[in-house]
């Protein structure tokens, strides 16, 4: 576990950008061979607006960086945090729970927020009009989102005092949970439904980018599947009957253009549709 913390204390950046492309590109050919849904898209075309969001995420994280070493080494240097207010804990069990409580804050927490506030739900449904989901989904977030989340990981590192090692370890997890669980790929109801018991699964995410209400409101894990399970926002679809995209934005063209998506959040709101759940 040492080995780990002292190499992600100073993963070089080209690592990192490794770590990226190494899950795309293995998720992509994934998503050839085991294919969920046979989608009638051109994938590459499809991709671009994704792979353009992908970037903006990487230059904005990348500029405001800085404020995240600041504060690992604020609360570092003080002591301040939950992990480090409880005596005697393990290495291991400092890093899994740092690691527990950054999904918890800066992605379970802050994609509820997002989905229950109105404005904050306009920036965020740019990632939810994506009618093909698929690997390069993952990363489609809109500026200002990316802005949004990099607030709520800050926030979590200052109430939970994780050290950067922590941070850059679970940022690197996280990528690869989230490229895995929106790839279009097709595992055994059996092994997925197991899996979502521990870890967000790909069938259990895909059910939170069904098109109606109230799927859309629930699974709102990152890495782990706990935090649905622990305060009741999981919930269950069979595949099959899964559409993709958000019932108030049904324009695929337009979904799939960047300078539309830019202007998304700023469109006049309508009110969804509620799917009767014996459908």
């Amino acid at each position: 576990m040492e080995t780990i913390i002292n190499y992600f204390e100073t993963i070089p950046s080209p690592h990192r950008s490794l770590i990226l492309i190494g899950g795309l590109t293995l998720f992509w050919l994934l998503e050839g061979a085991l294919p969920l849904y046979h989608f009638k898209y051109k994938k590459w075309k499809h991709a671009f607006p994704n792979l353009f969001f992908t970037l903006t995420t990487i230059i904005i994280n990348f500029g405001l960086a800085s404020l995240l070493v600041a504060a690992s080494t604020w609360v570092g240097e003080t002591n301040f945090g939950i992990i480090n207010w409880i005596p005697n804990l393990p290495l291991w069990a400092y890093v899994v729970l740092g690691v527990l409580l950054l999904d918890f804050i800066g992605a379970y927490l802050a994609h509820f927020v997002e989905h229950k506030v109105k404005p904050l739900w306009m920036v965020h449904l740019v990632h939810h009009t994506d009618h093909n989901v698929d690997t390069t989904t993952a990363n489609r977030h809109h500026p200002l989102e990316s802005v949004i989340r990099f607030a709520f990981t800050l926030l979590g590192v200052c109430i939970i005092g994780t050290p950067i090692a922590i941070v850059f370890l679970y940022q690197s997890l996280s990528l690869i949970a989230t490229q895995f669980s929106h790839a279009n790929i097709k595992l055994p109801k059996k092994i997925d439904n197991i899996l979502s018991y521990v870890l967000v699964s790909p069938d259990m995410h895909k059910v939170h980018h069904h098109y109606r209400l109230p799927y859309t409101d629930s699974n709102y894990g990152n890495i782990f599947s706990i935090w649905d399970r622990l305060f009741g926002t999981f919930m269950k679809l069979d595949r099959e009957t899964i559409v993709y995209g958000v019932d108030t934005f049904p324009d695929e063209v337009a979904n799939g253009k960047i300078g539309e998506l830019l202007k998304q959040p700023f469109h006049k709101y309508r009110k969804p549709t509620t799917t009767n759940l014996g459908e």
